[in-house]
């Protein structure tokens, strides 16, 4: 995701091979074919931290609530499937789809509507591209989270 950052700063470590017979000390020795790692616990800590503050950024910008999605094909051809989310982001690019495989079936979801009169406005709209049917469900919404005196917004 663009908002999070991977920064991993692992120039500390150092990976010492050892496979010309020689150790670390530059001292002829029995050929082994090991490989010596050497750490700096502090990458430890600071993947520790990274994963913290992946975990917060991500908490911070993910919001759910009960609201609708539209049911736009249950299908098990991944073809179709695929071609109707290409239709929904062409003609309504500001709906977001979920496309997701429950085997043996592809099935495609779109939009985020808090109120079920917004689901049916789109589910008219979308009918003309989509003759079979299209079918308002409730589900798990994204919402995005809203600041102090802030109205909530859809995604």
């Amino acid at each position: 995701m663009p908002h999070m950052k991977f920064i991993f700063a692992l120039t500390t470590v150092l990976f010492t091979i050892n496979s010309f017979g020689q150790d670390t000390t530059g001292k002829n020795s029995i050929d082994t074919n090991y490989v010596v790692v050497h750490k700096d616990p502090r990458v430890d800590l600071l993947v520790k931290k990274q994963a913290q503050i992946n975990e917060e950024t991500s908490r911070a910008g993910r919001r759910t609530d009960k609201g609708f999605r539209l049911m736009i094909i249950s299908t098990n051809n991944r073809e179709e499937a695929i071609a109707a989310k290409t239709k929904v982001y062409t003609y309504f690019p500001e709906l977001k789809a979920y496309l997701w495989h429950q085997s043996p079936y592809y099935k495609l979801k779109a939009g985020n509507f808090k109120d079920r009169k917004d689901a049916e406005a789109y589910q008219k709209r979308l009918n003309v591209y989509f003759p079979k049917g299209v079918f308002i469900m409730k589900d798990v919404i994204e919402v995005k989270p809203t600041r102090p005196g802030e109205e909530e917004t859809i995604l």
